[in-house]
């Protein structure tokens, strides 16, 4: 389980803008934290939602959608493969 820090946040956004994501923190009317925007390859968080409601909602997408591992950089991949290793407590 991630923990609920801002570092950990960072890392997940630093692994989807590696994957060619953009991650964007935005006010609206959410059922969950987050959503994606398949077509154009953006995750709208947000920016009102706790941050470990963040944190999980970015974990959770970036288990669903497709990640190129060889975009990413030694630090990230690793932090990646652990995330998959991981279920996520919800």
């Amino acid at each position: 389980m991630l923990k609920p820090t801002q570092s950990s946040l960072d890392k997940l956004q630093e692994v989807f803008e590696s994957a060619q994501y953009k991650v964007r923190f935005e006010k609206g009317n959410f059922k969950s934290s987050a959503c994606v925007l398949e077509n154009s390859r953006v995750v709208v968080v947000n920016k009102f939602a706790t941050l470990e409601n963040k944190i999980t909602a970015l974990a959770e997408i970036l288990m669903m959608v497709e990640v190129d591992e060889s975009l990413l950089n030694e630090r990230e991949k690793m932090f990646y493969q652990s995330l998959k290793q991981t279920k996520l407590q919800l």
